[in-house]
């Protein structure tokens, strides 16, 4: 056992020195999880996103993904840019400028994915040039892994009632995890400090949550900007305000983000202005610059006819000018019919 202590913390060191803000041990047992994910899925509440109900309980099953698994490592990586607040009122986005576009931080850089993978990949590296070759798998993000049940697991952090991880540092930053067949011994969980702070679920714009740890993603502003791929519902269209991409407002709100570390990632650093890009300049990109302008970022995905749905979106609820109304009419005849909807109903706003 002590052999194996050891290298937990020499793994947490190597951790470090790779650019991780925390390092942690997760055992296999995710308890009740399971059923708490079933509940979720029963009740409807991953609305579109079918690859969650897909793939359903293997998610709680470390052992059941990757076959001889014995511990997760998980890892914490910040990445709020420098000079950008941890922690304000929700509304500060828009006192800004209404015709401002909102994207959630975590996207103003490259990809998260690549960047995580590869010192994931680099730290199993070092264990085994330390041990010798040993099974591993590395995830971010990226398969059916109920990151933040592990991480709480590892210690990183307890779940807020956002249902995101949080930690006295704050809630801004990526999880990664090594599944490895190695019996190393878990660190075990934190004690929750939210106590009866209820911040995070009053920002709601739209008022997705169902109470504490109940998130409806179906009401979700990242949900309906990111994952969900058609129809905006029109009694949901106000409320997004200007956000384009994402929502960080629960984060926004949260006392503990005032402690939050800025990274020292360079990659996470806002790429082509769109920390301080207007809507108007955004909506005009046509399909080849927004695929040139953000490739290697994680809004490509999305592509191009749902970043013009969001930014009309945001038109409509920004305050009526000629710009932004010589914008809309300019894409009123968009060969797409989910574009043309939405650009119709901005310009009904005006």
């Amino acid at each position: 056992m002590h052999e194996w202590i050891t290298l937990k913390e020499k793994i947490r060191g190597w951790g470090q020195e790779l650019g991780f803000a925390a390092v942690g041990f997760a055992g296999i047992d995710l308890g009740t999880a399971e059923q708490g994910l079933l509940d979720w899925l029963a009740a409807g509440c991953h609305g579109t996103m079918d690859y969650m109900a897909r793939h359903g309980a293997k998610r709680a099953r470390p052992a059941e993904l990757v076959p001889g698994t014995r511990c997760v490592i998980s890892c914490r990586m910040d990445y709020l840019p420098p000079g950008m607040v941890g922690c304000r009122p929700a509304s500060a986005d828009f006192l800004d400028s209404a015709d401002s576009a909102v994207i959630s931080r975590y996207a103003l850089g490259r990809d998260y994915h690549k960047l995580l993978r590869n010192r994931l990949q680099r730290l199993a590296e070092r264990i085994a040039a330390e041990i010798g070759p040993f099974s591993y798998r590395a995830f971010t993000d990226s398969a059916p892994v109920m990151e933040v049940e592990l991480a709480q697991h590892a210690g990183l952090g307890w779940r807020g009632k956002h249902t995101l991880l949080l930690s006295r540092s704050g809630s801004w930053f990526f999880l990664g995890e090594l599944f490895v067949a190695l019996p190393l011994p878990p660190d075990g969980p934190v004690r929750a400090h939210c106590g009866s702070c209820r911040a995070c679920l009053d920002a709601c714009p739209t008022g997705a949550f169902l109470g504490p740890y109940r998130l409806d993603a179906r009401h979700c502003i990242s949900y309906l900007t990111i994952e969900h791929a058609g129809s905006i519902a029109e009694a949901l269209r106000p409320l997004i305000g200007n956000r384009i991409y994402g929502c960080d407002d629960c984060q926004l709100v949260c006392p503990w983000n005032r402690f939050a570390q800025s990274t020292r990632e360079a990659d996470f650093l806002p790429r082509h202005g769109l920390d301080r890009a207007t809507l108007v300049e955004l909506f005009a990109w046509s399909e080849t610059d927004f695929n040139d302008r953000l490739a290697g970022s994680p809004i490509r995905r999305i592509g191009h006819e749902r970043w013009l749905r969001n930014i009309a979106i945001a038109l409509g609820n920004a305050a009526p000018n000629p710009e932004a109304k010589a914008a809309l009419l300019a894409r009123a005849d968009h060969p797409s019919a989910l574009v043309r909807e939405h650009v119709a109903w901005a310009l009904s706003r005006f």
